[in-house]
């Protein structure tokens, strides 16, 4: 029985390291000007590809086609490329707390449209949650350029869905590698369409493979595998502890300063996903 309890927790918050060391590899790359963003999504997609691909045809000797799923994978892509382009501008933190709100709202929205009812202090929790990220979008001069911000936010919707359809997920491996596989020709696409900008170093190649390999495809197969223990509500709202992660990541690997903006609204974000989660809980 404490097996069966902590797993989930314990896989739970290796997908979150995993989608913060995303964010803090991407800004890492990008905000040093080490690759271009289109290179950064094309190397990581296919370098994760790669390797879920090795690990299945170690397991299985190949795919099983029938997994295939081409909206998952247009998902996947659209996140992947909005992600990149929008932390050429965006701290690892405030991007992470703006994808990761997107994917709250997404999954909140979709999981009330199915027919999920919330008690008061779920929605208390939840609207914590987006007060914090209201906050720190406010004018100001500290605010995050606009144009990022709303391509993190698509990035989000993009992420929110690929999550729901997720929890249906019968063989993470599988269905995780197809969906990276399948985006292969899309980021062959779009390195052609930006191939004009295009500018690779050793460092940022680096860094893309291993967003790519590990914090990518291997912390999409975690995330996959608890998905269908989680409630859409706890899925949606844990999410929201990645950006409180990755902002002291940024601090501690990318020299990037903690604002007083950015501290308080993660304070308030991290209050709601207590208030959610612990409302949620069964008695």
């Amino acid at each position: 029985m404490k097996n069966q309890v902590m797993s989930p927790i314990v896989l739970t918050t290796l997908a979150m390291v995993a989608f913060a060391a995303n964010s803090i590899l991407c800004r890492l790359a990008l905000g040093t000007d080490s690759i271009d963003a289109a290179s950064f999504t094309s190397i990581r997609l296919v370098s994760g590809a790669a390797m879920l691909a090795g690990i299945l045809f170690f397991r299985d000797h190949g795919f099983k086609q029938e997994r295939l799923n081409p909206i998952s994978t247009l998902m996947l892509f659209a996140y992947a490329l909005c992600f990149s382009f929008s932390y050429i501008e965006l701290s690892a933190g405030t991007g992470a707390l703006i994808l990761f709100g997107a994917v709250q709202l997404t999954m909140i929205l979709f999981g009330s449209a199915m027919g999920e009812r919330h008690g008061r202090t779920v929605w208390i929790g939840i609207i914590a949650a987006f007060g914090g990220l209201a906050y720190l979008l406010m004018p100001s001069v500290s605010a995050p350029p606009l144009i990022s911000a709303l391509l993190m936010a698509l990035a989000g919707i993009a992420w929110g869905i690929y999550t729901i359809r997720g929890k249906t997920s019968v063989d993470p491996l599988s269905d995780t590698g197809l969906n990276f596989v399948a985006t292969i020709p899309l980021s062959v696409l779009a390195y052609l369409v930006f191939r004009s900008d295009a500018h690779l170093t050793s460092k940022g190649v680096t860094l893309a493979i291993l967003s790519g390999t590990l914090a990518s495809g291997i912390g999409y197969v975690v995330w996959y595998s608890v998905l269908p223990r989680l409630s859409r509500t706890t899925a949606a709202t844990v999410q929201l502890s990645v950006p409180v992660i990755a902002a002291f990541g940024g601090i501690l690997l990318l020299s990037e300063p903690i604002t007083l903006r950015l501290l308080i609204a993660s304070l308030v974000v991290l209050g709601g996903i207590y208030l959610t989660i612990k409302a949620s809980a069964p008695e």
